[in-house]
C-alpha cells in the first residue's frame, strides 16, 4: 500500500446527500503517473467486488454489502484509485461522530509501493476531519506488517487486539489515530522516531 498525480474530483455521482458534511472534492496530490482517486459509484461495485474476492478470498465482502455502504452517504465515503480506466485500489470510511472507522483499504499487489494506499488513507483522514471526527479507528491483520507500518507512519497506534478476528483465525490489531492533536497529521512521518 502507498501514493502521487492528482486532480480535482468533479463531484459527479458522489452520492452525497443535501445537508451532508462539507466536502471540497479535492484529492491528494502526488499520485504515480496516470493514477487518480475519485468517489466510488454504483457502476464500480462489480469491479471492486471482483478485486475484493481476489485480494481477500477468505473475508471478502458480499456484493450487496458494497451497495448498502454506498447508499449511506450521510455516514460513509468510498473511493477508488484508477489507472487507465482500471480500478487498482479502493477504500471506505464510516463516520458517526465522534469516531471515524476505516472500513476497508486495498491496493492491487502489483501496484503496491507506489503511494496508492497512502493517497487513499490520506483522503480518508481528510474526510474524517471534515466530518469532525475525534478519532480514526481501523483493524489490520496481525500478519500484515506492511499495512501496519503505513498506519504507524500516519500516527496510528495499536490500542487493542481482537483474537482470531478474521475467518482464517488471524488476530486483528485495532489501531487509532487521534485527530485534532498537535502530533496527528495527514502527512507520513518516520515510524518510531521521536
Amino acid at each position: 500500500m502507498n501514493a502521487e498525480s492528482a486532480r480535482q474530483n468533479t463531484g459527479q455521482n458522489t452520492g452525497q446527500k443535501p445537508g451532508q458534511g462539507p466536502r471540497t472534492g479535492a484529492v491528494p496530490a502526488g499520485l504515480p503517473g496516470g493514477v487518480m482517486l475519485r468517489d466510488m459509484t454504483e457502476a464500480d461495485i462489480p469491479a471492486v467486488h471482483e478485486l475484493e474476492r481476489r485480494l481477500f478470498p477468505v473475508d471478502a465482502w458480499p456484493l450487496q454489502m458494497f451497495a448498502a455502504e454506498l447508499a449511506q452517504a450521510d455516514t460513509r465515503r468510498y473511493l477508488v484509485a484508477e489507472r487507465a480506466g482500471e480500478i487498482v485500489g479502493y477504500a471506505g470510511l464510516m463516520c458517526i461522530q465522534p469516531i471515524a472507522d476505516v472500513q476497508t483499504i486495498a491496493v492491487v499487489p502489483d501496484q503496491e509501493g507506489q503511494g496508492i494506499g497512502s493517497a487513499l488513507l490520506t483522503e480518508l483522514i481528510r474526510e474524517s476531519r471534515l466530518r469532525r471526527a475525534e478519532d480514526v479507528l481501523l483493524e489490520v491483520r496481525a500478519d500484515n506488517p506492511r499495512a501496519q507500518q503505513l498506519y504507524r507512519r500516519y500516527g496510528f497506534e495499536q490500542i487493542h487486539v481482537r483474537p482470531r478476528y478474521y475467518r482464517d483465525g488471524v488476530d486483528a490489531l485495532i489501531m487509532r489515530l487521534r485527530l485534532g492533536t498537535a502530533d496527528s497529521t495527514t502527512t507520513p512521518r518516520e515510524a518510531d522516531r521521536p
